[in-house]
């Protein structure tokens, strides 16, 4: 093996000292050192979306949510009792939902108004991290509408102003007309994409007092350990709700954002594939031609004695040398675009005056990056296994010199 790697070494040199040959065996290195790099800040890029949607978006969406089929449940206290007893289940609050139109002057917009415990609501959500301290004080204390940032300033609506909500009422004939409610806007929420224009939140007793949504609390939201658990959780414990109930989990919600994660993050897979076999080809091009140029030296060996599998090794270590000297490049250079990523985005939406995500449209603002180690090595294992495939056929290919008629050819 010793010898082998002397060998390879040797030819390695001469390779670097002619120019064509050179300029294929350090395109190969520059190619695999490239992929190796952006294959790791697109994967640290995907776990970033993946780590958000998990600790922002699913912080507030209701992970799993059991709905009365018509009014209000029975006993919402019994539906959190059986729900706590599953070891997934954290945490259980009421709820209220509707949907109601809020007018100021003559315009109008639909929002979902949910209504809930501030306390409950705590434990299975992070919205007060969105709310200012004295919002979410002003809020608790008086009541209101704890409206979104982004649909308070298109309706042009500031702390302290009171708005109309209009809100469904079953008439004796069974027909719904709308009842006028005046709320007072008493804290904004902003957390960013389309949530802060399509929800506002009340306290419950508003909600069912003043609202009228229900005669009582009609849903009731779980926090579970394991969000990607949520769909099994929500069947085990609607299985033994002793009420029919809608049921509803993120998955269904917002599963859309998770999968579409999962599908780029399958696409960089398939390109990591692609653009690690394009840069191998190089490999396989240089290897062949060097065999080409060196049929005399080989036949030299192969007649002082030298085993095939010797030669073979050599020609399979200068191959994967190419790659080695690739993948640690491209690696190192791979972690530090990943950890840099947020910064070097925000300097080019600075620079060009462009924003890569809108926070108008998207529940995060910046590009978000999370290099994890085993990413780096799967990137690192694959370079290194398709360096080693493409170093197999030009390593046969060595095997198979003739010796005494490569010697001829060359006197």
């Amino acid at each position: 093996m010793r010898l082998a790697w002397l060998i390879a070494r040797r030819f390695r040199q001469g390779t670097a000292k002619q120019g064509f040959l050179s300029f294929i065996s350090a395109s190969s290195t520059i190619g695999i050192a490239l992929g190796c790099a952006v294959l790791i800040a697109a994967l640290s890029m995907m776990n970033g979306f993946n780590q958000v949607l998990q600790n922002k978006l699913l912080a507030v969406v209701p992970q799993i949510e059991y709905s009365a089929v018509e009014g209000a449940l029975d006993d919402w206290e019994l539906v959190a009792e059986i729900a706590e007893r599953n070891p997934q289940v954290v945490a259980t609050a009421p709820g209220v939902n509707a949907t109601v139109m809020v007018q100021t002057q003559s315009t109008f917009h639909g929002i979902q108004v949910r209504g809930v415990s501030a306390e409950h609501e705590q434990k299975v959500s992070s919205l007060s991290d969105y709310v200012s301290k004295e919002d979410w004080q002003r809020w608790q204390q008086k009541g209101g509408l704890l409206l979104g940032a982004g649909l308070a300033e298109k309706l042009d609506l500031e702390v302290g102003d009171s708005v109309s909500l209009l809100t469904p009422e079953k008439s004796e004939r069974g027909f719904r007309s709308p009842e006028r409610v005046r709320l007072q806007v008493t804290g904004l929420f902003q957390f960013g994409g389309q949530i802060d224009y399509h929800n506002a939140y009340v306290s419950l007793d508003t909600a069912i007092n003043e609202l009228d949504f229900a005669r009582d609390v009609s849903s009731v939201r779980l926090r579970v350990k394991d969000v990607f658990s949520a769909p099994a959780v929500a069947r085990q414990v609607g299985n033994e709700l002793p009420e029919l109930v809608y049921l509803d989990d993120w998955t269904r919600s917002h599963g859309h954002l998770y999968r579409d994660i999962e599908l780029v993050r399958w696409v960089v897979y398939l390109v990591l594939i692609l653009v690690m076999a394009v840069a191998c080809f190089n490999i396989v091009s240089t290897l062949i031609m060097t065999v080409a140029k060196k049929r005399s030296q080989i036949a030299m060996l192969k007649t002082l004695g030298m085993k095939d599998k010797t030669l073979l090794q050599s020609f399979v270590l200068q191959g994967v040398m190419n790659g080695l000297y690739g993948v640690v490049i491209g690696c190192f250079c791979g972690i530090l675009l990943a950890q840099f990523l947020p910064n070097i985005m925000l300097a080019l939406e600075t620079w060009f005056n462009f924003d890569v995500l809108s926070s108008d449209i998207y529940f995060v603002g910046e590009v978000p990056s999370e290099w994890i180690w085993s990413d780096v090595f799967l990137v690192a294992g694959v370079a290194l296994l398709m360096s080693l495939l493409a170093t197999l056929y030009p390593a046969w290919r060595a095997v198979k010199v003739e010796p005494a008629k490569a010697l001829h050819q060359s006197i």
